[in-house]
């Protein structure tokens, strides 16, 4: 199980394989983004993305899914995430998509207050089929340490 001490700052993974469909566009824009491009063909094809788009926070949350797929696979001794530091949707998503994504490791730090914890900061861009960025966005995980009792892990 990877815990805080295997964490290598600078260090890079790709993973993920999302192919996103019409239908889970539509159902997640009826939900909680209800907006006409989100949900209707002829409705986006009048506005600057041409046709049908994925929410941005539909994208967000298929980006997690791929996240919490690859930390089930590769077992993660994770603690959640106290939050998002930026989010950018660059470029819009369609149905027939294929999504993946590509994280580096930025930073990392042990907590302060709870020696049992810490913390990383990494990058994480969610790319399509054509290589092509079409979010991004820098967060905090957090993680347990393996060995608490020492000092700086």
């Amino acid at each position: 199980m990877r815990h805080y001490e295997d964490i290598v700052v600078g260090s890079k993974s790709s993973f993920g394989n999302y192919e996103v469909t019409r239908e889970e566009v539509i159902e997640f824009a009826r939900k909680f983004d209800p907006q006409p491009f989100h949900l209707d063909d002829e409705a986006a094809a009048q506005t600057h993305f041409g046709r049908l788009s994925a929410s941005g926070w539909h994208t967000g949350a298929m980006a997690m899914r791929m996240m919490v797929d690859n930390m089930t696979a590769n077992r993660q001794a994770g603690l959640g995430s106290p939050g998002i530091d930026e989010l950018q949707w660059l470029k819009p998503v369609h149905p027939g998509d294929r999504l993946r994504i590509e994280s580096e490791v930025l930073s990392k730090r042990r907590s302060q207050s709870r020696p049992e914890m810490g913390m990383f900061k990494a990058r994480t861009t969610v790319l399509n089929q054509h290589d092509v960025a079409v979010m991004t966005m820098v967060s905090t995980g957090m993680i347990r340490v393996r060995n608490p009792e020492i000092a700086g892990g």
